[in-house]
């Protein structure tokens, strides 16, 4: 370590600001007000470090509020409040964007606000993803199943200070790993709105088959493609569906699999176990910090990277597993099909996801949660297998590069997170992480 590294508490270089109790009765969706400001939440956060807005639920607010919650870009939002007793993310740290958005200063975050020029920002936010900040908050943290921090007990965290220099080629290096994170994830994010766009105008709008009963040529398809789907409509259970068409249900054509109490299955031993996949480690989209499990189980429940999950109670999501292999925990569904190509069942689940979380936030229950009566009740116009085999030639490829890209993304954060603390610490010279990193 340099030996113009220096002792410091966090508070002699920034201070942590509370945010404003905004009031849910003004929260809207966001296809319900669009345009207006962002109301930042917790979810809202990558449990890696940045916000994940294109995959989370927006809020907008309708209501007054003052200036002062008003967000700048660049600056620096922690999470303050945890709901897990390991309080895994206490401290995370999160950049505000800078893309022409309003966003608002919540309750729960702690906005970090400079007061020396001894410290850079960038460098900060990296400083606020080392493990030795978590567990310090942890280790103060008030509460018990839920973990609650304060501007004091952040601002009290001790560390040896590099030079301005030295911070800003530390933020750099490890950015650079960031950035190519980031282009990653907005390269998926096109993926899925163009597999979901191309479902819905086959499935759910039936574009093409619209298109030919009036006589015009179905966009975006060859004549081969084009000469698959029908010219008319029929009755069924769902409405009108594409002549020959069946509507059915979720259930008919794909297993969903409950997952297992897995703390009657322990680990056979600190070296030989499966991290658990609950509903945080879906959410979070890797197993860091997860409980441990038996690697003897029966094969259908262990999860594997491109395996579709579905968290049918609590926070309802449906996803491509793209976290390393796992165990399967109770409150999860594993979707499979022998009859339909893998795309298909997992985009017409999320098609349903809305319906399912309109179902779960009615129940009178502490964690809403959907029953199988309701895959049962949930139904999608299901074509012939020559429909189906010709359109996954356009659409798998898109899923597969999705799978691909979020495998990589998770190396990529598996190289940054072993960069991070050496050279946080001064134990890795920064010439060693260029090229680990190059």
């Amino acid at each position: 370590m340099s030996s113009e590294w220096t002792h410091v508490r966090l508070g002699e270089l920034a201070e942590v600001k509370h945010g404003w109790a905004f009031k849910s009765d003004y929260f809207k969706a966001d296809d319900e007000a669009a345009g207006l400001p962002i109301v930042v939440a917790i979810g809202n956060f990558q449990y890696t470090g940045g916000f994940r807005f294109e995959s989370t639920q927006i809020k907008r607010y309708t209501g007054e509020f003052p200036s002062e919650y008003i967000l700048q870009p660049g600056e620096i939002l922690l999470v303050m409040t945890c709901q897990t007793a390991g309080g895994e993310i206490l401290g995370i740290p999160a950049r505000v964007p800078d893309n022409g958005r309003v966003y608002l200063h919540n309750q729960r975050l702690g906005k970090v606000v400079l007061k020396s020029g001894r410290v850079c920002s960038d460098f900060l936010y990296w400083l606020f993803l080392y493990p030795p900040f978590n567990r310090h908050l942890v280790n103060s943290a008030t509460g018990t199943k839920i973990l609650h921090t304060a501007p004091s007990r952040i601002e009290s965290f001790e560390f040896k200070l590099p030079s301005v220099a030295e911070q800003r080629e530390i933020a750099e290096a490890l950015d650079a790993i960031d950035d190519r994170i980031s282009l990653l994830r907005e390269t998926n994010v096109t993926l899925e709105a163009i597999a979901q766009a191309m479902f819905k105008s086959w499935f759910v709008d039936f574009e093409p088959v619209r298109a030919k009963q009036e006589g015009r040529a179905p966009e975006g398809m060859d004549e081969a493609t084009a000469a698959l789907f029908p010219d008319g409509f029929e009755e069924s259970e769902l409405g009108l569906v594409p002549r020959a068409w069946r509507a059915r249900s979720l259930d008919s054509f794909a297993d969903y699999l409950n997952g297992l109490a897995l703390q009657k299955f322990p680990a056979e031993s600190e070296d030989e176990y499966l991290p658990v996949i609950k509903i945080a480690q879906l959410r979070a989209g890797n197993t860091q910090n997860a409980d441990r499990a038996s690697t003897k189980l029966k094969a259908e429940y262990i999860v594997r990277d491109g395996d579709v999950l579905f968290s049918w109670s609590g926070s309802l999501e449906v996803e491509l597993w793209c976290g390393g292999e796992g165990a399967l925990n109770q409150h999860l569904f594993k979707v499979t099909s022998s009859e339909v190509p893998k795309w298909f069942y997992y985009l017409a689940t999320r098609h349903h996801l809305p319906e399912f979380r309109e179902i779960a936030a009615h129940k009178a229950t502490t964690m809403g949660h959907i029953q199988r009566k309701h895959l049962t009740e949930a139904k999608i116009a299901v074509p012939p297998p020559e429909v189906l085999t010709r359109l996954t030639e356009f659409v798998a490829p898109l899923i597969e590069l999705r799978i691909e890209n979020a495998v990589r993304i998770r190396s990529l954060g598996e190289l940054r997170d072993s960069l991070l603390p050496r050279l946080i610490s001064g134990q890795l010279h920064l010439s060693e992480a260029e090229t680990l990193v190059a």
